[in-house]
């Protein structure tokens, strides 16, 4: 196990970013957070390693993951009291399919089997969304990425940002900077062939959906992908701005 130290020479924001396999990646958050100057601090959650304090980050990313939250994996309760505590501190955090399932759990919604959303789908904004830092001002239905089997309930005093047919809390809100997004914002062409030529993923795509899926799912993904990149660059970026402000350089 490592835990990550904070030096007084690097002023930059600083962002734990929570990974749960090889292949959940930060995708084009990665590239958005370096245009921004962040540094990243990857930490494997699912093989051991220690996240650093939450009062020595500016903000966590929790990716997704093959796992459910209610496996019998003695991190998952570890990892929700973690992000728990960041949460409660006011430590920015965005969690990613899995990531957000693990915000709700952690605050004491069930997550529970759902209808599977695979490829791209429609995603309505909740009047939550209206006045949200994230959402506001956004189209009321947004096409989003989506590789997920399990549905989450909104937290008791959490706030419904968005919700589609079979999956009624697709994104919300816990406190005033903590985000869990049951969609894959992060995903471009780059990382979903890298899912596609995971095994686990493959196999679990074409069992789901069929053999033609892999290219379906390339096709939509190609087709929206200037849409995608600008929502990414609009909820995400402005999820930065929370951490940047937390850092004490303010929106960038």
């Amino acid at each position: 196990m490592r835990a990550h130290g904070r030096t007084d020479a690097d002023s930059r924001p600083r962002i734990a970013v929570l990974q749960h396999a090889s292949w959940e990646r930060p995708g084009s958050f990665g590239r958005l957070l370096a245009e921004r100057g962040v540094t990243l601090l990857p930490v494997r959650v699912d093989q051991g390693e220690l996240p650093p304090p939450p009062a020595s980050v500016d903000g966590i990313l929790a990716m997704g993951g093959p796992m459910s939250v209610n496996d019998p994996l003695a991190w998952l309760p570890a990892e929700q009291d973690y992000i728990r505590q960041a949460v409660r501190l006011g430590v920015p955090f965005f969690g990613a399919c899995l990531g957000a399932q693990l915000l709700a759990a952690a605050f004491g919604a069930a997550v529970t089997p759902g209808e599977p959303h695979y490829g791209l789908h429609s995603a309505q904004l909740a009047p939550g969304a209206f006045d949200d830092p994230l959402f506001g001002g956004l189209p009321r239905s947004l096409q989003v990425f989506q590789w997920h089997g399990e549905n989450l309930d909104c937290p008791p005093g959490a706030t419904r940002l968005a919700g589609s047919p079979g999956c009624p809390n697709e994104a919300i809100r816990v406190g005033s900077s903590a985000y869990g997004v049951q969609f894959h914002l992060e995903m471009d062409a780059e990382l979903l062939a890298d899912w596609l030529r995971t095994p686990e993923c493959a196999t679990e795509l074409v069992d789901r959906c069929g053999p033609e899926s892999p290219r379906h799912l390339t096709e939509e993904l190609l087709a929206g992908a200037v849409r995608t990149e600008r929502y990414a660059r609009r909820i995400f970026g402005r999820w930065t701005d929370l951490v940047t402000t937390r850092a004490g350089l303010g929106p960038v």
